[in-house]
């Protein structure tokens, strides 16, 4: 592909990513030269395109500009630069550069595709690109705290884990697979409405990275989904009897009533489904079920067109709000007043951009993702003690289905913060929002929001597990009756209504996964367009200012960005970058900066 179609391929990119490409004087001489060099006056449109993205947008300006840029050419500098420029905003080219046109001021170096943010080129011929995949960011994103003591079962399965990385999925997956069937039972009042435990979590991995040991966590509910499905087996057969009784009465049957035909139920909803029946299955299940599926591409491609009808689903579900459809063929409405759908996905990131195609779809900051890195060597598979993994969730599945029972007969259980947890929940968010507006505007404010909702609801099954440590969840010492119950009621034993607590072990436990989940949707981020955006930070670039003190010096940043495999060019811009959108500021001439809030 020749340059100047390759750029109209960038302008498009960034055009739809609404990125200013060059924020700065420097940046945008640098960008008039690549451009003037390699495309000459058939360059000039999209050169003014680009620029028009900056709010410093000047036409006449841009445009004599250029023509300088035609009549003093810069030999040093070719189109490789406007992508290097693009990949800096996060901005994915799905085309090559052109073979013959050096980057970053190079003629003639290596082809690179520019599909990802964090894509590195080859230097000088020296060494091979030394990134793993496409997807996995410069710098590996942070693992949860591997010395905490989760409740049972959480801490027997993250024994199962080959990896920090795989014992997080598990963690993660087992949170949500438990938390789905403890549904309405288990609450936490939030933003003024109750919120149970249903999340909505995307784990997301290059292939062969060890994410199919989630297959092992559907195990642990299947029990109670063969119970339901076993109860609708004998419903349906009833059901066919007293139809045949009734078709059999002939002229009498206008004297009889017609059987109903009992409602489907089942708890773990199929992913190879359309959108109309999973909110089928979801209503007649009363609202509660659960989406756990080993590939999300078997969701997006089974909803296809109903892509809208999918998304609106999942967002309303996300806050347990109504759901409702019209049946066409007897025109039957059906609706559920409250509903309580659990996802977990595992998927690709090609996967993600099926499922989820734009930053601005609102299940984007529904979902908690995690990224797990590519394995790049082989692992020895043989267990020393021949175990069965399968067999192991089989029997913790059995075990769970009796404890969930007990969660279901005992009523409704509240997790209740104390006023200290709720102060320091609050200002650790409060720093995070901040944080996020700074880096990347209003695109992740949204999903830090909503991320303080799920920390809530793994709190919940947490202390939920840690109860039920003590035997009788209802004797625990961490459960205690409502204080609104009726003292007679008290006195009879009749309580369907608990408080409950969460021990400041669990709490920080919980809490420290904040941090940790940002920077991973951080990252997943990167993988989509954003059409309003105009500034968007990364996953490497926010790893290489966490490493840094509150106040530090340029050279110690331009150091650690060495250390961490950033290119010296990059790491200068993502200085300037970071001064310009407030998460760094200058404190003298002698290049000394602080993180802002900081004196």
């Amino acid at each position: 592909m020749d340059a100047l179609s390759s750029l109209h391929l960038l302008t498009e990119a960034v055009r739809n990513a609404r990125a200013d490409i060059a924020p700065t004087y420097q940046e945008y001489i640098q960008l008039a030269f690549a451009i003037a060099n390699d495309c000459g006056e058939a360059g000039r449109q999209d050169f003014l395109t680009l620029c028009s993205l900056s709010s410093k947008y000047d036409p006449q300006a841009a445009g004599k500009l250029f023509s300088n840029a035609l009549k003093n050419g810069r030999n040093n500098v070719h189109i490789g630069s406007a992508f290097h420029l693009a990949e800096l905003c996060g901005v994915k080219i799905q085309s090559e550069i052109p073979s013959d046109v050096g980057t970053l001021g190079t003629q003639g170096s290596p082809s690179s595709s520019a599909s990802h943010t964090r894509v590195r080129k080859k230097e000088a011929g020296v060494c091979e690109d030394d990134t793993t995949t496409d997807s996995d960011p410069i710098s590996p994103l942070p693992t949860f705290d591997e010395h905490i003591k989760w409740p049972y079962p959480l801490e027997r399965i993250l024994k199962c884990g080959t990896s920090p990385a795989q014992e997080d999925v598990l963690l993660l997956g087992t949170i949500t697979v438990l938390g789905a069937s403890m549904g309405r039972h288990v609450q936490c009042a939030y933003g003024g409405k109750m919120k149970s435990p249903c999340l909505q979590n995307f784990i997301v991995a290059p292939s062969t990275s060890g994410k199919g040991v989630l297959s092992l966590v559907r195990l642990l509910v299947t029990p109670i989904h063969d119970d339901i499905r076993k109860q609708v087996a004998e419903s349906m057969e009833s059901y066919r009897r007293e139809k045949a009784k009734y078709e059999a009465l002939g002229k009498e049957r206008k004297k009889a009533e017609a059987p109903i035909m009992p409602p489907n139920k089942m708890f773990l909803i199929s992913g190879n489904n359309t959108g109309t029946g999973i909110l089928q299955n979801l209503i007649d299940s009363g609202g509660t079920g659960l989406i756990c599926e080993n590939e999300a591409d078997t969701i997006s491609t089974a909803i296809g067109s109903e892509h809208g009808h999918w998304s609106d689903t999942m967002r309303k579900a996300f806050d347990h709000d109504q759901l409702s459809y019209n049946r066409r063929t007897d025109q039957e409405y059906r609706e559920v007043q409250k509903s309580y759908l659990s996802l977990l996905l595992s998927g690709t990131p090609e996967q993600v951009k099926a499922l989820i195609p734009t930053a601005e779809n609102g299940l984007f900051s529904r979902e908690l993702f995690y990224y797990m890195p590519g394995i790049h060597q082989w692992q020895d598979q043989f267990d020393l003690n021949d175990n069965d993994l399968e067999k192991t969730f089989t029997a913790l599945g059995l075990e769970w289905k009796e404890k969930q029972k007990t969660i279901v007969m005992g009523g409704t259980f509240t997790l209740r913060l104390t006023q200290e947890q709720k102060k320091e929940f609050n200002q650790l968010f409060s720093q995070l929002f901040t944080r996020s507006e700074l880096a990347n505007g209003s695109e992740m404010s949204s999903s830090v929001a909503r991320l303080a909702i799920n920390i809530c609801r793994i709190m919940e099954v947490v202390a939920i597990l840690r109860a039920l440590e003590q035997g009788e969840i209802t004797q625990s010492p961490y459960v205690s009756p409502d204080p609104t119950i009726n003292p007679d009621n008290l006195k009879d034993h009749i309580v369907t209504l608990w408080d409950l607590a969460i021990t400041p072990d669990d709490f920080h436990a919980v809490l420290s996964l904040a941090e940790k989940l940002y920077r991973h949707a951080t990252h997943i981020l990167s993988f989509l367009p954003a059409p309003q955006v105009t500034r968007r930070g990364n996953a490497d670039r926010d790893a290489l200012l966490q490493c840094m003190e509150d106040e530090f010096k340029r050279a110690e940043f331009m150091q650690k960005a060495e250390e961490m495999g950033i290119k010296h060019e990059t790491a200068s811009t993502w200085l300037k970058r970071l001064q310009k959108h407030g998460l760094v500021e200058s404190v003298d001439r002698n290049g000394t900066y602080r993180k802002p809030g900081r004196r």
